[in-house]
């Protein structure tokens, strides 16, 4: 439990005492880092906190959701566009969660519940949490590596043992400042967005069939099939790891730490993380889109490796670069994807057990973990069981989501510990109906699973 005689402990009534925001501080070698204008017009003050929303952003469309989006894309057409939508509405209320509890305490998620949960509840969360990062790495290994074989043919066991290279890449933007970062990841964005807008124009699908499918489909929940894919989607959206990164990174941002100060903050960060998670949701959509309009209309329902949809695209669509866009375009994706995770890391570790390591240690320690498994089951079972491995990777990830989500609400919802900036009523119901609809999930999967 808190210390009540903790410089970071609320008063009665959720007063917190000021503080030196530097002490304890979450990713303390970038905290502050960014000036915020006082005066001056709104579009200044939007352009300083625009950044963290799209790093965020980067977990929602990262190799893992590709496999999924292609699975669900080529063997259902457009009914899963509606679960993408919903598991997207869900992440910019996550998300917006993240951002008041990150500004309104100055403590990240991870920080708040080590000051309120037991040691045991707290090795328990820091568990859960690093296996979701581990299998976030895991699909984060498959993409990159089988984009380096796709564009260069470098053998998918050689690209897994590549990607261990990347642990220096956050080293080096880190080094250069933490907007240098940002600008990093939304340059790899817009090369996402570019190569999937250029595939939609040529698939050409048929506007009405897709506005359709963002209408939910009562067999999304009646059949185990589709719910599978359904919740390996959320797995792959709702990142639980990010709900930690993003109340940290929000504080790398100078604002005043006082009532006025925080409010402003909230709200242009808010702003900030629901465009970015808009261009997540038409990503996301772009490669569902592309998989119903190309695989499932032309009859092959059972595209669910990254591969066959790269060797299937340009043929069916009668362009040569269609499949070379899609393949840049996945190693931009699996890129952008080692520099988030790798801080998600990082806090989680700080802010849970208090353990500091390099970044470059961190990274090694985690890649490490996650390229093993792809080198023993490529060796084994070839392309089908890295395929199958990206799948399973996206439906752990949704299993452990509640291991975030649930504290997130719940801090989110206590005046003691946020104090003026607790939530109203209505975004508490809308926060615990979301919780539940996850948990519910997860458990009719269990169960369904258990079943045979």
């Amino acid at each position: 439990m808190l210390d009540p005689q903790s410089p970071s402990a609320p008063r009665p009534g959720g007063k917190r005492p000021d503080r030196d925001d530097s002490f304890d501080a979450s990713l303390p070698e970038v905290h502050r880092s960014v000036q915020v204008p006082d005066k001056g017009r709104w579009l200044w003050r939007f352009f300083a906190f625009a950044g963290p929303g799209y790093m965020i952003s980067v977990g929602y469309m990262d190799p893992g959701n590709w496999a999924t989006d292609l699975a669900g894309g080529s063997r259902f057409g457009y009914t899963l566009l509606a679960v993408i939508l919903l598991s997207n509405l869900m992440a910019i209320l996550l998300q917006a969660l993240s951002v008041r509890l990150g500004i309104a305490t100055g403590q990240d998620l991870a920080q708040a519940c080590r000051a309120h949960y037991s040691k045991p509840v707290n090795y328990a969360l820091w568990i859960a949490c690093e296996l979701a990062i581990i299998a976030c790495d895991l699909a984060e290994v498959i993409g990159t590596a089988i984009a380096l074989q796709l564009l260069f043919d470098i053998p998918l066991i050689a690209g897994a043992l590549i990607t261990a290279l990347d642990a220096f890449l956050l080293l080096l933007l880190m080094n250069k400042g933490f907007r240098f970062l940002e600008a990093f990841v939304i340059s790899l964005l817009v090369v996402i967005a570019a190569c999937f807008a250029m595939q939609i124009a040529m698939a050409a699908p048929s506007v009405a069939a897709v506005l359709r499918g963002f209408v939910p489909a009562p067999e999304i929940v009646t059949r185990r099939e589709v719910l599978y894919l359904a919740i390996g989607i959320i797995g792959a959206t709702v990142m639980p790891h990010n709900l930690y990164l993003h109340s940290s990174i929000v504080q790398t941002r100078a604002y005043a730490r006082n009532d006025a100060g925080r409010r402003d903050a909230i709200r242009w960060a808010t702003i900030d993380s629901t465009i970015a998670l808009m261009l997540a949701l038409m990503i996301n959509a772009a490669i569902l889109i592309v998989a119903a309009a190309t695989f499932h209309e032309a009859g092959y329902t059972n595209v669910t490796e990254i591969g066959d949809a790269f060797r299937l695209l340009s043929p069916l669509l009668g362009v040569g670069i269609a499949s070379t866009l899609f393949a840049l375009a996945l190693l931009a994706s699996g890129l952008n994807s080692t520099v988030t995770a790798t801080l998600a890391g990082q806090i989680v570790m700080e802010g849970f057990v208090r353990l500091r390591l390099p970044a470059w240690g961190r990274r090694l320690i985690t890649r490490g973990i996650a390229i093993v498994p792809v080198v023993v089951v490529t060796a084994i079972y070839g392309d089908t069981g890295t395929a199958q491995l990206l799948l399973l990777s996206q439906v752990i990830l949704s299993m452990q989501l509640p291991f975030a989500v649930i504290p997130l609400v719940r801090f989110a919802s206590d005046k003691r510990t946020m104090g003026a900036f607790v939530i109203p009523l209505w975004t508490r119901v809308l926060a615990w109906t979301v919780a539940s609809v996850i948990v519910g999930l997860n458990l009719k999967l269990l169960l369904d699973t258990l079943a045979g």
